[in-house]
């Protein structure tokens, strides 16, 4: 259950606590309609800062940091996240958050294009409009197959080499660039190869919950795994936009919005910069964005 409600006309930062392992964190920027920021990655803000601003012009802009890393790591160990599990919590965020009746905008990036994508094909009646900008829904794919083992090699390597070996071969596979990998340890590719082993090693304690440590290990596999409902998201498609940047063109996350936009009869707009347009190009970005909605 919620245990706080906010009327989304101030700005602030909320806590929401729910009868499950995470408390959710959200901020509330801006007037007007109501537009809930679903970001990337783990969920974790970080850098969304200049295009919220920008949306907070027209929109009440509420960022929702669905595990709470925005006010530090998280005290115990991370389990898989489930993509329904975000998107149940968005959705009673937006009960807490509207008056009965009334229906939101959504914007989710990478990661949290998958939330709102199924935030929307489960919850319509609370959304009004949904971009999703470069979801890896690699199952619609016909080299799917591929690219799960792709996702899978970054996870071992996660495991077993940590996360700067591990982001390495991501953004090979993203890029769809040939990937080798580094005989040496990832710290001596850091510091010019003066190390005491010749093995990679590991992440130190320091470096694991960390934002791109639960991505690698927690939500990058249950997220691109996960199967979207088409025949739904076909039927909502008036109210859905696929967006994709102007430089991932020819790259996986492109790739993957443009062929759900034809499957499922959605728009399709490009936005300005690449697989992290919100953060190069917030302004521009932010936009493209308020047209789309």
């Amino acid at each position: 259950m919620l245990d706080r409600h906010h009327d989304g006309h101030h700005d602030g930062h909320y806590d929401v606590h729910y009868d499950v392992h995470y408390d959710v964190h959200y901020d509330v920027r801006g007037s007007g309609p109501l537009l809930l920021v679903i970001p990337g990655g783990a969920g974790h803000p970080m850098g969304l800062d200049g295009a919220v601003a920008r949306l907070s012009e027209r929109f009440t802009v509420v960022t929702y940091d669905p595990l709470g890393l925005s006010r530090g790591p998280l005290d115990g160990p991370v389990g898989d996240q489930p993509v329904e599990a975000w998107s149940d919590r968005a959705h009673q965020l937006l009960d807490s958050l509207l008056p009965d009746g009334q229906s939101a905008c959504v914007f989710g990036s990478s990661s949290g294009g998958i939330v709102a994508l199924d935030l929307l094909a489960r919850y319509p009646e609370r959304l009004r409009r949904v971009v999703a900008h470069e979801p890896p829904s690699i199952g619609v794919l016909p080299d799917s197959a591929r690219q799960h083992a792709m996702i899978t090699e970054v996870y071992e390597i996660h495991r077993t080499e940590g996360v700067a070996a591990a982001m390495a071969r991501l953004s090979a596979g993203l890029e769809g660039r040939s990937w080798e990998s580094d005989p040496r340890p990832v710290s001596a590719a850091a510091d010019g190869g003066n190390t005491q082993s010749g093995q990679n090693v590991p992440d130190s304690r320091e470096a694991q919950n960390t934002p791109m440590d639960i991505f690698l290990g927690h939500v990058l596999r249950p997220f691109t795994s996960h199967t979207l409902d088409l025949d739904a998201l076909k039927g909502l498609s008036s109210r859905l936009t696929l967006g994709a940047g102007s430089d991932s063109r020819g790259q996986l996350p492109f790739r993957t919005a443009s062929l759900l936009a034809e499957l499922s009869g959605s728009d399709f707009v490009e936005f300005p910069g690449g697989h992290l347009g919100v953060l190069q190009h917030p302004v521009a970005f932010a936009d493209r964005l308020a047209e789309a909605l």
